[in-house]
C-alpha cells in the first residue's frame, strides 16, 4: 500500500508540475482528490485493511493528500501570477496615445429656433403652455368657432382615431383648454406637434410643429398685437426688421390677418429667400372671435384678446436658410453637424 501511495504522490506532483494552465491544474485536483480520485479509492479500500494497520496506512494517505494540496496551492497562485500578468500586458494603455474624442450631441435646428422663440415671449411675460397631441374634435375645431360641415376643415384635413377623437391639426386647442381653466388675464404660447393628411415635399409634412400665442384682458386691441408681433419678428430677425400685415380670414379670429417680414436677407430690396418681393410671410393672427370667447367661459364684452400661430419649421427654415423642409427629418449628421 505504501509503495501504491508513493507512486500516486509522484505522479500526481510531476502532472502539477507540469500544468500550462488553471483549468489542467483542476482536471489534476479532481484525479486524485475528487469524489473519484485515486485517493478517495484508497480510502474506500480501507475496508479491505487489517485491523492493526488501519491507522499507518491512513497517516500515508494523510501525508501523501497534504503533499498533493501544498503542491495544488503552489501550482495555482503560480498560475494566477502568470494569467495576470498577461492580462495586465494586454491591456496596457500607451499614455502617449492622442484620447479618443466622445463624438457630443447638440440641439436639432428645430430646437434652437424653438427656445429662442421661447425666450422672446418669455421676455414679454408669457407662459410657454404645452396639451395632448391627441385632441377632441370640440377643442380642435368646434370651440374654435369651426362647426361640422365648415369649409376649414377640408383645409386642415386629419387624422381621426373616431369621430370624436383626432390628431389635433393646431395647438390652438391648448389656448381653448386655457381660457376654460384660467381667469384674464392670460398670455401664454403653446408649442407642440400637430398633424395635417399633407404630402411630403420641401415646404410640407404630414407631422409638423406649430407655435401658437394668446393674450387674453382687458382693453387689448389690433395694436397690441401688431406691437407684440413686431417686437417678435426684431428679436428673431434682426433689429432692422419691418413688419406688414394683410387682410385674412380664419374662422377664431376677427378681424384677421397675414404678417409678413422684410426680407432680413437683402433688406426688403429683392432676392431669391423672398422670391424678389423683399416680404417674407410668416405667420397668421387675428382679434379672437367673440364666439370663441364666449364658449370658453369668458366674457366678450370685459376681454377682448389676440391670437396668433407660427409654423416653427417655417421659422427654422427662414433663420437657418435652409431650403427644403426634409433635411430637418432625414437624421443626416453631415447635415445637422452645421448647426
Amino acid at each position: 500500500m505504501q509503495e501504491k501511495l508513493a507512486k500516486i504522490r509522484e505522479e500526481a506532483l510531476a502532472r502539477l508540475n507540469a500544468a500550462a494552465d488553471s483549468d489542467a491544474i483542476n482536471e489534476i485536483r479532481l484525479a486524485y482528490l475528487g469524489k473519484k480520485g485515486q485517493l478517495t479509492e484508497v480510502l474506500k479500500g480501507m475496508r479491505d485493511v487489517a485491523p492493526e494497520d488501519r491507522p499507518k496506512v491512513g497517516e500515508w494517505v494523510n501525508d501523501t493528500r497534504k503533499a498533493i494540496e501544498a503542491k495544488l496551492e503552489e501550482v495555482q497562485k503560480k498560475a494566477a501570477e502568470k494569467a495576470l500578468a498577461l492580462r495586465l500586458e494586454a491591456e496596457t494603455i500607451d499614455v502617449t496615445m492622442p484620447a479618443k474624442s466622445a463624438s457630443l450631441g447638440h440641439p436639432h435646428p428645430n430646437t434652437l429656433a424653438l427656445k429662442e422663440l421661447e425666450r422672446v415671449f418669455v421676455g414679454m411675460g408669457y407662459e410657454v403652455v404645452e396639451g395632448p397631441e391627441i385632441e377632441y374634435d370640440y377643442y380642435n375645431f368646434e370651440a374654435l368657432n369651426i362647426p361640422a360641415g365648415h369649409p376649414a376643415k377640408d383645409e386642415q384635413d386629419t387624422f381621426y382615431i373616431n369621430d370624436k377623437i383626432l390628431l389635433r391639426t393646431q395647438t390652438s386647442p391648448v389656448q381653448v383648454r386655457t381660457m376654460e381653466k384660467t381667469k384674464p388675464p392670460i398670455r401664454i404660447v403653446a408649442p407642440g406637434r400637430v398633424f395635417r393628411s399633407d404630402d411630403v415635399d420641401a415646404t410640407h409634412s404630414p407631422c409638423f410643429n406649430q407655435v401658437e400665442g394668446l393674450v387674453i384682458d382687458k382693453h387689448i386691441t389690433f395694436a397690441d398685437l401688431k406691437g407684440t408681433l413686431a417686437q417678435f419678428a426684431r428679436e428673431m430677425f434682426g433689429p432692422e426688421t419691418k413688419v406688414k400685415f394683410r387682410p385674412h380670414h380664419f374662422p377664431f379670429t376677427e378681424p384677421s390677418a397675414e404678417m409678413d417680414v422684410s426680407c432680413f436677407k437683402c433688406g426688403g430690396k429683392g432676392c431669391r429667400m423672398c422670391k424678389g418681393s423683399g416680404w417674407i410671410e410668416i405667420l397668421g393672427c387675428g382679434m379672437v372671435h367673440p364666439k370663441v370667447l364666449r364658449m370658453s367661459g369668458i366674457d366678450p364684452e370685459e376681454y377682448s384678446g389676440f391670437a396668433f400661430g407660427i409654423g416653427l419649421e417655417r421659422i427654422t427654415l427662414l433663420k437657418y436658410e435652409i431650403d427644403d423642409m426634409r433635411l430637418l427629418y432625414e437624421n443626416d449628421v453631415r447635415f445637422l453637424n452645421q448647426f
